[in-house]
């Protein structure tokens, strides 16, 4: 065991050395598959031997959901800073520090990025980190510590030769803008409502129940400042960066010391010029007095500390007339208020367009045509409406609603009820099926392997054939005539004819597989199958009532209803049958005609056949997750409690439905409970 514990902690101690200069450094030693191979060794090891160091790259892997964050008391408060927007503010700053200090000598201040993110305090004891939390109201924040765990520039341990008993080291959570791009692209292709900017996306990560969704997302941290410190007398500000450097944290992008306030105004103006093209979002610069004997001298008001500023940068505003809104329809059928507005340069650019994010934002701001308003544009983030600056009632227009049917094709649009704690609004999605704002996503998923398997269709081919105006919708891959396609790139006459077998191919499907294909709202693989095994034919799904569906084993409630409201929709009716018309004949092995419980996937029995679940509070995770588990396992999740009900899920702040399990005698379960009626 001895030689097996110094193995592993010998590639602990390298995997963090090649992780801080990934991930801090961006500059590596290694290739990926050569930390990979460590990395495995190391987790055979400890799993063999049964030895974890508290610093192992392995501990940063996302724990179980929590129920809710508790709280975590400051031991020093973590102030905020005064703001300064002007050259001659930044002055008076000066000016104040020198009279409160009895003194006409210049002072040495350092000058550092100023993060647009969320402030946190790292809690470490004897070199090992014991707690992450928010800062709150400044005296009591969140304990985030388990995600504060996944974030990889963030030392699990302490590694250098001064290590203090006790040290809380404070920082800025943030998100770059490539990062932040990416995650909203993946939330769209996943039909979520994208983040409105960088700053919400971190704060969102970090205030996540589940650890595991904080290590998916690629935040960053920037570590700057003290909370309670001992055995460790720093001096001033540049000597806890300098020891911050050496002990692999991250510290600020730009750091300066100078000894002088013009020198500090010289690197806010640099700062300021260069802003945009930094790879992250700042919104401002901070002057520190450097020495920490003269910060002790100085003290805090109630709420700011007297020796430090933030000089805000001017945001790319403009003041601008809201002409008319209108909607956007997203790749995945989200629809967007968007304001047209009069013309206005913002940063150089002029802009005549602007997001409005959702009808929730519509309402709480109340915006509506003929408002003047306040439009911001930072970085390249969309342009969006700060606030109404005046409302003429004689120009004003009447509220803007959400359309009940899509601007594009003219379907049906269904309101979704937010699963996020960050977007907090509710999305409106059009279901057509044929919308050709939706076209390439859709494409793309119907001749994906698992749907139907239609070979030759590429992404680039899809979207070559697209911009050629040779596919608009599912139907046009049933109308493709071979001398159009003849000389495009790639397609000589044999891939021609090898891309039209496939789709001559591909019209021999089973139920499960083209349901599949259709990409319905929440219904993957595992829900077209078990659709496929109640209903023989497509065509006993058209019109379908929720009610019926809800009571199919293995289909929740929001899984019911938006099956529904697809096969409700006479345009997705007609779509289907076209294609059904050109050729594609469906067959059913699934279906089967069952007395009694429902079987799974591969006929055996799922954990939650038969058991009926109701939900009630706040979940640790998700409550469309928490469904969709509950069906993938042959449960089935009613809104109401009754005497059918096998389990009351109860969350945090149940509502009634509790005292009606009560009263009915139904059983009330917690979610850890619920885990372990699955895992029987």
């Amino acid at each position: 065991m001895t030689q097996a514990k110094a193995e592993i902690e010998a590639l602990v101690k390298e995997l963090n050395y090649h992780s801080y200069r990934y991930y801090v450094l961006d500059n590596t030693e290694i290739t990926d598959a050569q930390y990979d191979l460590m990395y495995g060794r190391l987790k055979e090891l400890q799993s063999k031997h049964g030895y974890t160091p508290l610093d192992s790259p392995t501990e940063r892997v996302g724990g179980k959901p929590l129920e809710k964050f508790e709280k975590a008391q400051h031991r020093v408060p973590m102030l905020s800073l005064d703001d300064t927007f002007s050259f001659e503010e930044a002055l008076d700053f000066d000016r104040r520090v020198k009279r409160l200090l009895e003194t006409t000598d210049d002072i040495c201040y350092s000058v550092e990025t100023k993060y647009d993110g969320l402030a946190v305090e790292l809690s470490y004891e004897h070199g090992t980190l014991v707690r992450g939390s928010t800062r709150g109201d400044g005296f009591i924040g969140e304990d985030v510590t388990q995600n504060i765990k996944t974030i990889k520039t963030i030392p699990l341990k302490i590694q250098g030769a001064i290590v203090p008993d006790e040290i809380e080291i404070r920082g800025e959570i943030f998100m770059k803008r490539d990062d932040f791009v990416k995650l909203n692209e993946l939330r769209q292709s996943l039909g979520d409502q994208p983040f409105a900017n960088p700053r919400n996306a971190a704060a969102g990560a970090i205030r996540q129940l589940d650890p595991n969704i904080t290590a998916q997302r690629k935040v960053q941290i920037a570590c700057y400042g003290l909370g309670f410190v001992n055995s460790i007398p720093f001096s001033s500000q540049d000597g806890l960066v300098s020891w911050l450097r050496d002990n692999q944290f991250p510290t600020p992008h730009i750091f300066e010391v100078v000894p002088n306030i013009d020198k500090a105004l010289d690197v806010v103006k640099h700062i300021g010029k260069i802003r945009e093209s930094l790879p992250f979002d700042i919104d401002g610069a901070v002057i520190k007095v450097n020495d920490f004997k003269l910060r002790e001298t100085l003290g805090a008001r109630t709420k700011e500390p007297r020796w430090a500023i933030a000089f805000k940068y001017q945001a790319h505003r403009g003041v601008t007339k809201i002409n008319e809104i209108t909607v956007s329809v997203g790749r995945t059928g989200t629809l967007t208020p968007v304001a047209i507005l009069s013309p206005v340069s913002i940063g150089g650019v002029t802009v005549s367009r602007s997001t409005l994010h959702n009808w929730d934002e519509i309402r709480r701001k109340d915006i509506r045509p003929g408002d003047t308003v306040i439009v911001e544009r930072a970085g390249d983030v969309i342009p969006h409406v700060v606030e109404v600056l005046y409302r003429d009632s004689a120009e004003r227009g009447a509220e803007f609603p959400a359309p009940s049917n899509c601007p594009v094709c003219g379907s049906d649009v269904v309101k979704e009820a937010a699963d996020d704690e960050v977007t907090e609004a509710a999305a409106y999605r059009c279901i057509g099926l044929n919308c050709s704002a939706q076209a390439i996503g859709r494409l793309k998923h119907y001749v994906s392997r698992a749907a139907m398997n239609i070979e030759g269709f590429g992404k680039k081919t899809i979207e070559m054939f697209y911009e050629k105006g040779l596919l608009q919708s599912i139907t046009d891959i049933y109308k493709l005539e071979a001398f159009k396609i003849y000389g495009l790139p790639g397609f000589a006459e044999k891939s021609v004819d090898n891309l039209f077998v496939s789709i001559d191919n591909s019209k021999k499907a089973t139920l499960a597989r083209f349901l599949y294909a259709l990409g319905l709202r929440h219904a993957g693989e595992f829900v077209s199958k078990t659709l496929a095994t109640r209903y023989k034919s497509i065509d006993e799904l058209y019109h379908i009532k929720h009610e019926e569906l809800v009571e199919t084993e293995g289909l929740g409630d929001i899984i019911a209803r938006s099956i529904a409201e697809f096969f409700n929709d006479e345009k997705n009716i007609q779509t289907i049958e076209e294609i059904l018309s050109r050729g594609v004949m469906l067959t059913n092995p699934d279906y089967k005609s069952i007395n009694g419980r429902q079987p799974g996937l591969f006929g055996a029995i799922l954990p939650l056949n038969g058991l009926k679940f109701v939900i009630t509070g706040t979940m640790p995770v998700e409550r469309k997750r928490l469904e969709a588990l509950i069906s993938e396992n042959g449960g089935k999740v009613t809104s109401a409690v009754s005497k059918e009900t096998s389990y009351v899920i109860a969350g945090e702040k149940p509502g009634s439905k509790l005292d009606k399990a009560t009263e009915l005698n139904v059983k009330v379960i917690t979610y850890e409970e619920f885990l372990n009626l699955l895992n029987k």
